[in-house]
Formats: C-alpha cells, structure tokens, sequence
C-alpha cells in the first residue's frame, strides 16, 4: 500500500469512529419549512458540505458568492441580518476571513465555528505554514477538507439534537463521496508524467492540491512536493507585484521548461500576461491556459465546478488538459 493509501485508510478509521461506528442510522424525517434550522456559510466550499449534512432539515445560505475574494471580505449592506438569523455560522477560519468588519460580526456570534482551525487542532502536521503564516486553503486537498464534516455534523446536532442520527447518515455518505473524489483525483494526477507536474497559477491558493495530488510519495513525505508549484503572488491575491516576483516564475518556468500557466478565476491574469511577454523575449513560448483553475471559489451553480468537490475535479480535468 502506498503513503497516500495508508493515509486515506487512516482517515476512514478515524471518521467511522467520530461517527460511533459506520452502521446504518435512521434517518428522521425532514421538519416542516417554517422549522428549518437556519445555517450561514461564509463560503461555497462550506455551504456545499453544510447542505449535504443537513439536507432537508437545514435551510443554507452563503456569505460570500460568486468571484468576490473571500480573503478581504467585508460586511455589505443586509450581510449583518444574515449573520444574525442564522443559528449557526461556519467559517473556513485560518484567517481566510481576515476582512475587518467580517473578523468582528463572526467573533460575536455564539454558534460561529472556524471549520480551518478546528481541522488544525485535529491535524496540526497537515496544515501548512509559509514564513509563518498559516495556508488556509486546506479546501484543495479533498481528503483533509473532510475532515470538517464531523465538526459540521456536530454543530447541527448540538441545534437540533432529533435530527442527529439523520446527520450522521448523511455526514457518513458525504464522507464516502469526498474520499471516493479525493482518490479519483489523485489517480488522474498521477496518471500525468513527472516532469510535467510544475503548476503555475496566479495566487498561492494550490499548495494543498500539490501536495496531495501532483507529489509522489516521496515527494509528500520529504516536503520536496513544494517544488512542483509556484505562483507570484501570496496567499492573499492583495499586494503589488514587484520585478522580483515576476523573475522568480521566468526562472522557475525556465529550470523546469514549463509550457503553461494557470490564471484563476478570481484573480486577475494581469501578473500571468508579464511573466509570458517576459518569456517571450527570452525565446520561450510560454501560453497562459485559456481555462481558469477554481481556487478561492466555485463555479457557477449546476457546471461542474459548481459544487464542491467537482471543483477540485474540474482544476484536475483542466491540468490534465494541459499537460497531457
């Protein structure tokens, strides 16, 4: 059995025994309308696995829609009253949500839970750091945002304790799915040729996915999977680009004879068009993939990127494109 295997082994033991066991539980039967739990997410990647827990028992809705960066979120008008109705609120956390006015309203909330900082407490050695500061898109390794659907099963329990058992049954099968996707998606990846697995996209949103998907076992445990990804901007698509940044991805593009790079979805291309143009007069013919990669958002509802995981599966698909 490979590293990646027994790490997945592990994580199905480990969430069959949060659960008590993975038997069959009775599914109660949904309440009326007028009793549905109201439940807030800040973001799609949460409120996907929110409406796959709570079915029909939870009426969902989602802070921070469509193409909008999630790292500088800040309250809008009405943003205050969804916040306020909801029983329960859950955030990615791991300062993804570092808008100011957003940081306040989910620090008042007596049922706001960080699903990002709950997985750290659990997982501390699979959260990564750069220069100190903490990675929060854990959403782009499938198997370690799964961790987040107990912490989600719970919370609902805890408001509405006779729906529990119907929690767990649905928690369990969203389990199953996102484990079923995670080893799917590795598969694909490894599928493609080494020395083909550089990614360079806009923002530093995919150093989850490398790891847990273009790395090879050795790679994953040596740490060495960090050089099969670079971008010029941090985690936070909000600073200036300086020459430097730029000449570090010619120079990575150039030491590995990258072809391609990825822009995102809701990160400007305009640092990606400098590094080609930039490529182009040293003689490299260097294309930006006309297909963005999903990275701090989903894609528009009923694509296939439009639900979570299909999101991960879609940058896969894309990569897979490229490279093959």
């Amino acid at each position: 059995m490979t590293i990646m295997g027994k790490i997945e082994k592990g994580i199905i033991c480990l969430f069959c025994a949060l659960l008590g066991g993975c038997s069959t539980a009775s599914q109660e039967p949904p309440p009326p309308l007028s009793k549905m739990m109201k439940v807030l997410s800040t973001t799609a990647m949460i409120g996907d696995l929110v409406a796959k827990v709570g079915g029909e028992r939870v009426q969902g809705g989602v802070l921070i829609m469509g193409e909008i960066d999630p790292h500088s979120y800040e309250l809008v008008k009405g943003d205050d009253e969804k916040i306020n109705e909801a029983s329960v609120v859950f955030f990615s956390g791991l300062n993804l949500e570092h808008g100011a006015s957003l940081r306040h309203k989910l620090s008042l909330h007596p049922h706001a839970i960080s699903l990002g900082d709950t997985i750290r407490k659990e997982l501390p050695n699979r959260i990564l750091l750069e220069q100190g500061q903490v990675d929060p898109h854990i959403w782009m390794d499938i198997s370690l945002w799964s961790y987040a659907i107990e912490p989600i099963s719970q919370a609902l329990s805890a408001q509405d304790p006779e729906g529990k058992a119907y929690y767990a049954q649905r928690a369990h099968e969203a389990f199953l799915e996102l484990m079923k996707s995670h080893e799917m998606v590795r598969a694909q990846m490894q599928k493609i040729p080494e020395e083909k697995r550089y990614l360079v996209t806009s923002h530093d949103a995919f150093a989850y996915f490398t790891r847990a998907y273009l790395s090879t076992d050795e790679e994953f445990l040596t740490d060495d999977w960090k050089k099969r990804m670079a971008a010029p901007e941090g985690f936070a698509p909000e600073g200036q680009l300086g020459a430097a940044d730029l000449q570090k991805i010619i120079d990575y593009l150039i030491q590995h004879r990258g072809q391609v790079v990825f822009p995102e979805s809701n990160v400007s291309p305009d640092a990606l068009r400098k590094i080609v143009s930039a490529c182009k007069e040293k003689g490299m013919n260097i294309h930006i993939s006309p297909e963005s990669l999903y990275g701090d958002s989903m894609g528009p509802p009923g694509s296939m990127a439009g639900s979570y995981p299909g999101m991960v599966e879609y940058d896969a698909m894309i990569l897979q494109n490229e490279w093959k």
